[in-house]
């Protein structure tokens, strides 16, 4: 697992947004790329204390454990509490692959009224509710980084993305915050 106390964020003491969003580096989490067949999951999601998604654009969560469905067999699984989740992948008696990713990935947290419309600036997709309600996330676009959003409440979304693309997004994210307020 990777030692989170060790790294500096890429956005170490960032803030921005406007009077309707505010955006903030979300804390050092621990992250595993994880891929496995259908016929693992069961084993998978009694080692992980939660459900692993298995329909486009849901998550599981259990406490500050998320999974985050990206494709058929493929899901990126946070946790907040920097859990070793290496750990919890090698004792699960199931085949899989599982990649921490703790190092490579940040998260940005984008919330308040005005986070849609921030969002929907560089992002392709529909954000509204409806269409992308709470417990949503997808693969996608922000600007020219590839990002995964996970909507964590009404008003809140957590942006992952690559530690290398972080200022990009960050940057692009407060100018979409004050074009969001006007």
């Amino acid at each position: 697992m990777a030692d989170l106390a060790i790294r500096k964020s890429a956005l170490a003491g960032r803030l921005g947004g406007s009077a309707t969003v505010r955006l903030t580096p979300g804390p050092a989490a621990s992250r595993v790329a994880l891929r496995a067949p259908a016929e693992s999951l069961p084993a998978l999601s009694s080692a992980l204390g939660l459900t692993l998604p298995v329909a486009p654009k849901t998550s599981g969560r259990a406490g500050a454990r998320s999974a985050l469905w990206l494709g058929p067999d493929e899901w990126l699984v946070i946790d907040e509490a920097g859990a070793d989740l290496m750990t919890v992948f090698s004792g699960a008696g199931a085949l899989h692959s599982a990649t921490d990713v703790s190092h490579r990935n940040l998260a940005i947290i984008v919330s308040g009224p005005g986070a849609e419309a921030t969002l929907s600036a560089g992002c392709p997709q529909d954000l509204s509710p409806f269409a992308f309600p709470v417990g949503a996330c997808s693969r996608t676009i922000f600007g020219k980084a590839e990002i995964v959003l996970f909507r964590t409440e009404d008003d809140t979304f957590r942006v992952e993305c690559w530690r290398s693309f972080s200022d990009f997004v960050f940057g692009l994210l407060t100018e979409a915050a004050d074009d969001a307020e006007h």
